[in-house]
């Protein structure tokens, strides 16, 4: 496989209500071991809590400020901040003005998440059985 340059401001590209998304880097480039993401959080933002049995998640603030809220702790991150999230561990987001930063997930499997979550209609949305069960095919668990 030859190397692969994905420029600025490019990548698949998913613009949704709290956050723009950027895909840097899929599965299928590294044998399924990692996806990046550049993550554009709009002021707002807010991802419920949730965990991963597998999934490892590294997030590397680029921009602005970003809440992150486990069990046991709170922490405000901000531009050159990176937090590892291990699987089993909860955690919830929120950007109240918005921030910038990347995000890599390992195992891959969260640009297929996202891919899939874009040809849902409105309906599909309002179904939470539905987003449910989408959200655990791609090791997203919720209470």
């Amino acid at each position: 496989m030859k190397q692969q340059i994905i420029l600025p401001n490019a990548g698949t590209d998913y613009d949704w209500t709290n956050d723009h998304i950027y895909v840097k880097t899929v599965g299928a480039f590294s044998d399924g071991r990692v996806s990046l993401v550049e993550d554009t959080l709009k002021p707002g933002f807010h991802l419920g809590r949730h965990y991963h049995k597998k999934m490892t998640e590294v997030f590397y603030i680029l921009e602005g400020e970003m809440t992150l809220i486990f069990d046991d702790e709170t922490v405000v991150a901000t531009a050159g901040t990176t937090i590892n999230v291990p699987p089993n561990v909860w955690h919830e987001a929120t950007s109240e003005n918005g921030a910038k930063m990347l995000s890599l997930f390992s195992p891959a499997g969260f640009e297929d998440y996202l891919a899939e979550m874009a040809t849902l209609s409105d309906e599909q949305f309002a179904d939470a059985p539905f987003m449910q069960a989408l959200a655990e095919k791609y090791d997203i668990w919720s209470e």
